[in-house]
C-alpha cells in the first residue's frame, strides 16, 4: 500500500519556484497561469480505469488542505475515448491562488524532496537543425474538407472536424524543458502539459470538478491573430459577426451544456460567446459553470461523457466520427482527446487535447496535429489556412532557439 504525505514545499526549499523547472526534460506538467502540478519519478504509471483503485489502496497524510493535496494522477486520454494512461508521480509541487505552494509524495521520499526538486537550468541555445514534412497530403486534406462540406450540406451531418498533420524532424534530441518555458512565453493563459511525451499548449476547458462545481469552456470558430492591434480588433469582430463560425460554436455548445445538464442541479452559460485570444489565433468560447447534483461525478466521468466534444468531433457524434475515420487518412492518436489530472476524491481539470505534440522515445521527432470544423459555408483553402495559423503554436515554440 502507498501512503502519500503533504507538507507545505518551504518545510524543503525555496517556495518561489517554476513548475517548468521541476517538470523539466522527464517529468510531469499540467498548468495554467502558475497553478497546477509538476512532478518528478513515477509512484505509478497506470490505466484512466486503474486510478480511483489505486487511490484507494493507498493512505495520505495532508497537512495542506488544498485541492489535490492528497495526491493527484496526471494523464491524457486518447481521441478515440480507448484506453488512456496516468502517472502518479512520486514528488509532486501543487500550485493554487489560496495556498502557498506544497508538496506531496511518497512516504520514505522525505530525504529525496529537496533535491528531486532543485530546479534544472536551461540548457543553452543550439544550431539545431529541422526539418518539416507533411503527413496526410494536402491534396488529401483538400479533399476530404470538401467531402464533410458537402455532407453537411445534403443534412447528413451538421458539422464535421477536419484534421490534417505535419512531422519535425530534428537533428539532436528536442529539449522538452526549453520547449515548456518557450510555451509559457508565449502562451502561458493556456493550459500547458508534458506527460508521456505528449507536449502542447491548450486554449480549451473541457471540463473542471471542484467539489459540487463544475465548468466548461468550449471553444470553436476561429480567426488569426496578426499582433496588430487594430487588425486583430476588426478580425474579433468579423469573427463574432460570422454565421459559419458562430454555427460552428453553437453546436459545441449546445452538446456540453446538454450533456453537464443531466449530471447538475444547476448550469448556466453565457448568452454570448466572447473572443478568447492566444498568441497566434482567436477563438469564439463560452462559460458554462452550474452545481453537480449528489452524488458527484467523478471528473473522469464528465471527460468521457464530453469527448470528443463536437469542436473536435463534430454532429451528431457517431455520423460524424465515421466520416472522419473514412476520409481523414491518419490516426489520431491523443490529438483531440483530453489531457489533465485528477486526485482521490474525483477532482480534476482537463483540457481538450490541441496545439500538441507527440515526441518520439528518443525525442528526434514531433508529429503535430491542427483542424477545424466544416458546416455548410466552410471554403477548403481558408480551412487549409486556419491550421497554418493553429501550427503556429508548436512550431515557433520547436523552432525557436
Amino acid at each position: 500500500m502507498s501512503h502519500f504525505i503533504s507538507r507545505p514545499l518551504a518545510d524543503f526549499i525555496d517556495p518561489v519556484i517554476d513548475l517548468n523547472d521541476i517538470a523539466a526534460r522527464d517529468g510531469v506538467l499540467f498548468v495554467r497561469d502558475g497553478v497546477g502540478f509538476a512532478g518528478v519519478g513515477i509512484a505509478a504509471h497506470m490505466a484512466l480505469d486503474e486510478i480511483g483503485k489505486f487511490f484507494g489502496e493507498s493512505t495520505v497524510d495532508d497537512r495542506v488542505g488544498a485541492l489535490g493535496a492528497t495526491g493527484v494522477a496526471l494523464g491524457w486520454q486518447p481521441f478515440n475515448g480507448i484506453g488512456g494512461r496516468a502517472i502518479v508521480p512520486r514528488i509532486c509541487v501543487g500550485k493554487n491562488a489560496e495556498h502557498p505552494p506544497w508538496v506531496t509524495y511518497l512516504a520514505g521520499d522525505e530525504g529525496q524532496v529537496a533535491t528531486a526538486l532543485t530546479a534544472r537550468p536551461l540548457p543553452q541555445p543550439t544550431a539545431d537543425a529541422f526539418s518539416v514534412r507533411p503527413g496526410v497530403a494536402i491534396d488529401h486534406y483538400l479533399a476530404a474538407v470538401t467531402t464533410a462540406r458537402d455532407a453537411v450540406r445534403r443534412g447528413d451531418i451538421i458539422k464535421a472536424v477536419i484534421a490534417r498533420d505535419i512531422f519535425i524532424e530534428s537533428s539532436v534530441p528536442m529539449d522538452v524543458h526549453a520547449l515548456l518555458h518557450r510555451l509559457k512565453a508565449s502562451f502561458g493563459s493556456s493550459y500547458r502539459y508534458s506527460i508521456d511525451g505528449f507536449v502542447g499548449a491548450s486554449p480549451e476547458l473541457l471540463v473542471a470538478r471542484n467539489g459540487d462545481e463544475v465548468r466548461s469552456l468550449p471553444l470553436a470558430g476561429t480567426a488569426p491573430r496578426t499582433g496588430n492591434p487594430g487588425t486583430d480588433a476588426q478580425l474579433a469582430a468579423d469573427l463574432r459577426a460570422s454565421d459559419k463560425n458562430q454555427i460552428e460554436h453553437r453546436v459545441v455548445v449546445d452538446m456540453v451544456h446538454d450533456t453537464l445538464l443531466s449530471w447538475c442541479s444547476y448550469l448556466d452559460w453565457q448568452p454570448e460567446p466572447d473572443v478568447v485570444a492566444v498568441a497566434n489565433v482567436q477563438h469564439l468560447g463560452t462559460l458554462i459553470e452550474g452545481r453537480l447534483s449528489a452524488p458527484y461525478p467523478h471528473v473522469l466521468e464528465l471527460v468521457r461523457a464530453l469527448s470528443p466534444t463536437p469542436a473536435l468531433g463534430g454532429y451528431p457524434r457517431e455520423a460524424a466520427l465515421r466520416l472522419i475515420a473514412q476520409h481523414e487518412g491518419f490516426e489520431r492518436g491523443r490529438y483531440g482527446g483530453a489531457v489533465g489530472w485528477c486526485d482521490r476524491d474525483g477532482n480534476g481539470t482537463w483540457a481538450v487535447a490541441i496545439r500538441c505534440a507527440e515526441l518520439s522515445a528518443d525525442r528526434r521527432q514531433a508529429h503535430l496535429y491542427a483542424g477545424g470544423g466544416i458546416v455548410a459555408e466552410s471554403e477548403p483553402l481558408a480551412e487549409l489556412a486556419e491550421t497554418q495559423a493553429k501550427f503556429q503554436a508548436m512550431l515557433a515554440a520547436i523552432l525557436r532557439p
